[in-house]
């Protein structure tokens, strides 16, 4: 992998508070909590996934003042993910607050904060070059200001740069004209497959095709959980890549892990391919551990891909 390659991640960076509750609360009434805990989430989560892979990774969005800003910036540094930007002053990061029912069950609530507030002097600021792969999801964009000027840099990114987009799952709540701007320059589409059934009605296989029809330049990846992926080149086949079979622990963060895996693999020089196996591994190894930035380091990853 060349030194000058980077992980720009254009997205939010929040904080995930969870709370384990025998229950959810009636309106009005409270409940006790048995165990919760904090950590920084959003797209947190596949920066590091790159980074431990060896593709260095830099936070590009916005970070607040606050208590939940300075859970952010540790973790970011933690993990040496460069922060590129200025602090929004009077704004604290945002956060996301998960209750989970003894079944597994969450229920969310989502405060917005400083990440939803990127103006497009900001990522000029970040002086992307055709060596870097630029990332965002489908959340920044629910965020008018974000989406603007989000839509405008991908206008001005220069040719080489490599695009990855995720709609996530609220894409039915993207605007289309935002929508269709990603599928205009968007290089890698990657979503799961209830994502892809929103957007086609489709299964899998013939989904990621569909898809890949209606970008302009791009290929396409189709998540599908235990059963690994779907990949749709632009120009050849589509072929499904088998995923590992390992004892789950927390699913939590698995999506955003294999996009930050597929990332730092294809930059390595693996073909799309190979590059999505590997990235189905390290999704895999993420899910037998608790947490939700459990991507594995290169080591780690090459032992458990011995003999498969």
């Amino acid at each position: 992998m060349s030194s000058t390659h980077r992980f720009v991640l254009v997205d939010a960076v929040v904080v995930d508070v969870v709370l384990s509750v025998n229950n959810l609360p009636v309106r009005g009434a409270d409940v006790a909590v048995n165990a919760s805990s904090s950590f920084a989430g959003g797209g947190f989560n596949v920066m590091a996934a790159a980074s431990r892979l060896g593709l260095p990774a830099v936070y590009g969005g916005v970070l607040g003042f606050g208590p939940f800003a300075t859970i952010a910036q540790n973790a970011l540094r933690d993990e040496g993910i460069v922060v590129a930007l200025p602090p929004a002053t009077g704004l604290d990061t945002g956060f996301v607050v998960a209750m989970v029912e003894p079944d597994g069950e969450r229920t969310f609530v989502t405060g917005s904060g400083a990440e939803s507030t990127l103006t497009t002097s900001q990522l000029d600021d970040l002086s992307i070059t055709g060596s870097d792969v630029v990332y965002f999801s489908g959340y920044v964009l629910l965020h008018e200001s974000n989406a603007v000027a989000l839509v405008d840099m991908l206008a001005r990114l220069p040719a080489e740069t490599l695009f990855i987009f995720d709609p996530g799952p609220l894409v039915d709540d993207i605007a289309e004209t935002h929508l269709d701007a990603v599928l205009e320059r968007a290089d890698w589409f990657t979503c799961n497959e209830r994502e892809a059934e929103l957007l086609t009605g489709r299964e899998p296989r013939i989904a990621a095709r569909e898809l890949v029809g209606r970008l302009a330049r791009g290929s396409v990846i189709v998540r599908c959980g235990s059963d690994g992926c779907v990949v749709a080149l632009r120009e050849g086949e589509t072929r499904a890549v088998a995923g590992f079979d390992v004892t789950v622990v927390d699913s939590n963060g698995a999506g955003d892990c294999h996009v930050g895996a597929f990332s730092a693999l294809l930059l390595e020089g693996r073909d799309p391919f190979e590059a999505a196996r590997w990235a189905n591994a390290a999704a895999a190894l993420s899910v037998a551990h608790h947490g939700p930035a459990t991507g594995p380091t290169m080591r780690e990853l090459e032992i458990f891909m011995i003999g498969k």
